[in-house]
């Protein structure tokens, strides 16, 4: 005789790893990362449209565009399972820890890239499509694997890295111009400084891993505040630029370049004396800068107001 819920385990069961499958699935798409790529689609959609600005529109492009960011995602934890298994901050991940087959992930990924590749071409536009495909492989196939053969993986990686307003732009636009040359050139030299403080706090499971972080190489961690540094200081220029060039004016300028100012002076700190307390500064003020700065152009009081230069 079955006493009164027995057997009530096994859905239970069931249900959880349901949910331990779901998580696992979820985690190769790095949501956290999705989540700008989405947003950075967003803005650059809305700086696409000079006008009355269709959110549902820029919303839907930034989706397609985080469908085909996951996708690159699991292909890049596909190639990089056997040097994640080797750090200790990527060894629990799915694929590394053995919870993902390789077969499952890869389909997953295909089936993410896919449906945000054609969800741009066919609600949009090809260019758009294009220009997300390219980011895609840029990334997967081509940055993923240099990360083992040379330090310029950064300056490889941050190509692709900076395409998704570029993508949103050409979606809602149909074409590359303006604010999208802005958006691209920010995000391109934002990540140099950002990166540079967490291979610098990673540098040893880098190095265990065999990956060639700048941090992690002879003399690697002095150049790392040095890169950061630089490229801190060339934020300040492409800050201003479209107030130099009367798409935006002198207050959007002056709250642009004074942002830039606070990320710039965090990089100094840590080029001056490389310590975790000052990675994690200059790594959180990355942050922070980001989506604020991206957000400027939208606040249309910002850029409409009479230029001063």
């Amino acid at each position: 005789m079955k006493l009164p819920g027995e057997g009530a385990d096994a859905p239970r069961s069931e249900a959880v790893g349901l949910r331990s499958a779901l998580a696992d699935l979820a985690t190769l798409t790095k949501p956290r990362i999705g989540t700008f790529v989405w947003y950075a689609g967003l803005v650059g959609g809305a700086l696409a449209q000079p006008g009355a600005v269709d959110w549902w529109r820029c919303a839907e492009a930034g989706l397609w565009i985080l469908l085909l960011g996951a996708g690159a995602s699991a292909f890049n934890q596909v190639l990089e399972r056997d040097t994640d298994r080797r750090m200790e901050r990527t060894a629990q991940r799915p694929l590394p820890a053995g919870r993902v087959r390789v077969r499952d992930a890869l389909l997953f990924g295909a089936a993410l890239a896919g449906a945000g590749t054609l969800g741009l071409a066919l609600r949009f536009n090809v260019l758009a499509a294009l220009l997300g495909l390219a980011t895609l492989v840029g990334y997967a196939l081509v940055y993923t694997p240099m990360k083992r053969v040379s330090s310029l993986n950064t300056v490889i990686g941050a190509l692709p890295g900076a395409m998704p307003p570029l993508v949103g732009y050409a979606a809602l636009a149909g074409s590359v111009e303006g604010w999208a040359y802005w958006l691209f050139g920010l995000l391109f030299v934002w990540q140099f400084p950002h990166f540079m403080a967490i291979a610098w706090l990673w540098r040893h499971d880098y190095a265990r891993a065999g990956l060639r972080m700048l941090p992690s190489t002879p003399e690697g961690e002095r150049q790392a505040g040095r890169q950061a540094l630089v490229h801190g200081l060339l934020l300040l220029p492409i800050a201003i630029l479209p107030a130099l060039h009367g798409q935006a004016g002198g207050l959007f300028a002056a709250v642009a370049l004074a942002l830039s100012m606070v990320y710039a002076g965090t990089a100094a700190a840590f080029a001056w004396r490389q310590t975790s307390v000052r990675a994690r500064v200059l790594l959180y003020t990355s942050l922070a800068y980001l989506p604020v700065v991206f957000a400027l152009p939208l606040i249309r009081p910002l850029v409409d107001c009479y230029p001063f230069f």
